[in-house]
Order: C-alpha cells, then structure tokens, then sequence
C-alpha cells in the first residue's frame, strides 16, 4: 500500500500519525459502548432476575433462566472483549484461556436455547392447552434442563480448541488451533449450523404455528359470538397470553437482528477469508451488535409487564 503513495516523507509521516490518532479515538469509542454494554447487560439482568425470583409464572421461568444465560455472556463474552480492549492480549493462565473460551459458547447456546425452549412452551399453550395445563410443569423443567445440557455439552469443545500459545517471543495469547485447512471451516459452520440456524428454523416452525392458532381461534371464537353460540367449551386466547405470545415474538426478533450479521460474517470469513470485513468500523459494529442482545431481553420484558 505504502508504494502507492505519491507523498513526500513529511506528509506520509502526518498521514500515518493522523491514521494511528483515528484508530486510538475508534478503539477508545469501541471500549466505551463495550463498558456500557456490560454495565446495561449487568444491571438490567440482575434487576429482573430479582424481580423474577419471588413470583414466577411458566413465562417469567423461561425469563429467568435466560436472564441467567444474558449473564453469562455478559460475564464471558462482552468483559473479555472489553479486556482485550485495553490490554491488547489475553491476561491470564492457559486454565483461564480455556474456561473464558468454553464459557463464551455456553452464554451463546443457553441464550438461544432458552429461547427455543420458551417458544416452545408457548407453541404448546396455545396449540395444544389441554396437554400443556396437564403435563406443562414438567415440561417446563425439563425444556430448561435439556437446554443448559445442550449448552454445557455442545460447548465442550472449545476448551480443546483454545489454549494458551505464544505468538511471538515471550508473548502469550489464547488462540485457536485447527486442524488445517478445513478444521476451522468445519468449526464455525457447525457453531452457526447448531446456535443460530438450527434454532430459527425451530422458531419459525413454532411461530407460524402459534400464528395459525390465535388465528383460527379467534375466528371460531367470532364465528360462536355471530351465531349466538355458547356452548362450546373454548376458552379462547386470553389477553395474557396474547402479550407473552408478543413478548416471545419480539425477543425472538431482537435476536435475529443482533445476531444474524454476526453468523453471516463468522461463515463468510471461514469459506472466503480474502474477501470477508474482518476489520474496521463495520465489523465492529457488527460486534457490539451481537453483544447488545444480552441487555435487551429485561427491558422488552419490562415493556409488556
């Protein structure tokens, strides 16, 4: 690039200084909406897991399990990211390299999961309320459950992948190590394939059906009031359920957005590395994308309170 230049050294060197000034002032703003995010992500969280401690309906154990799941990436993805900001490498044994990496994962499939589960459970509310009311506590345990399996286990892992390597003499990084040329590629679309795909197709199945539900009954419901008709034992969507069924829509949603660019850019770099953004303000945007979600979820719960 610099062959390219048609300067004198003087106003190359102003260039370059000029250069290196904007990119401290953009490292310094990606730290400041870093340190943000985790402080918004951190109290939001712990105010509505308080909140929801005391009285839980089937929803807000939903909520609170993924209020517990927000933590985690909190904690594991947007602090170390917010470390790595100021110190430029990892600070830490090979234990710590390993357990922050596995725990960043975890954060990222108990989130999804947790939203998958509680989908679920409203699928079964309103398409099937006879055997959700019969069988529905049980259910519920065990959704939650296998979700923090699915997560610890499908997380495993990153805790071999990762370790602690020098980089350069005497200087230490946490760095992958893949087997090349295909392991990472392989990786990164599993990781997206398992968090992100997997589960919208699951979501899209389970809010087409909830759509079609509400619908129909609905319409049963005022086709029985034209015709006078009260015998009929439907008890019909109520208002509550109706904004729990719109609260899980719009978390849904929310995380869609927050974290599709993220998985478009992880699969582009993987299978085109040449031409994937890989740096500069558009990539990083995309990051504080993905970590945003984390502190969104308390305050959508809030608005449909």
């Amino acid at each position: 690039m610099a062959d390219n230049l048609n300067c004198s050294s003087g106003n190359c060197s102003s260039a370059q200084e000029a250069f290196g000034s904007s990119e401290g002032h953009f490292a310094l703003v990606k730290a400041a909406v870093l340190g943000c995010i985790f402080v918004l992500a951190t109290f939001s969280n712990l105010f509505l897991l308080h909140a929801l401690w005391k009285r839980r309906t089937r929803t807000q154990l939903f909520l609170l399990h993924l209020c517990l799941a927000d933590l985690v990436v909190a904690f594991f993805q947007v602090l170390p990211q917010l470390s790595m900001e100021i110190t430029h490498r990892f600070k830490g044994s090979d234990l710590v390299c390993r357990a922050v990496k596995y725990l960043q994962v975890v954060g990222m499939f108990a989130s999804t999961y947790m939203i998958v589960a509680m989908t679920i459970d409203r699928y079964h509310a309103v398409c099937k309320p006879m055997v959700s009311f019969f069988r529905g506590s049980f259910r519920r345990y065990v959704a939650i459950s296998a979700a923090w399996l699915i997560s610890l286990a499908f997380s495993a892992p990153q805790m071999f992948i990762f370790s602690l390597q020098e980089v350069e003499m005497n200087v230490f990084d946490c760095w992958a190590t893949f087997i090349e040329p295909w392991g990472g590629r392989i990786y990164i679309t599993w990781i997206t394939l398992s968090v992100f795909v997997l589960p919208a197709v699951i979501l899209m199945y389970c809010q087409i059906k909830i759509c079609a539900g509400i619908y129909f009954n609905m319409k049963r419901k005022a086709l029985q009031s034209s015709t006078g008709d009260g015998r009929s034992s439907s008890k019909g969507i109520s208002s509550a359920m109706l904004k729990t069924v719109k609260m899980t829509f719009i978390i849904i949603l929310v995380y869609t957005l927050c974290w599709s660019p993220f998985f478009v850019v992880q699969l582009w770099s993987a299978w085109s590395p040449s031409s994937a953004p890989t740096q500069g303000p558009v990539f990083v945007t995309i990051m504080l994308l993905a970590s945003l979600n984390s502190c969104a979820n308390p305050w959508i719960y809030l608005y449909y309170s």
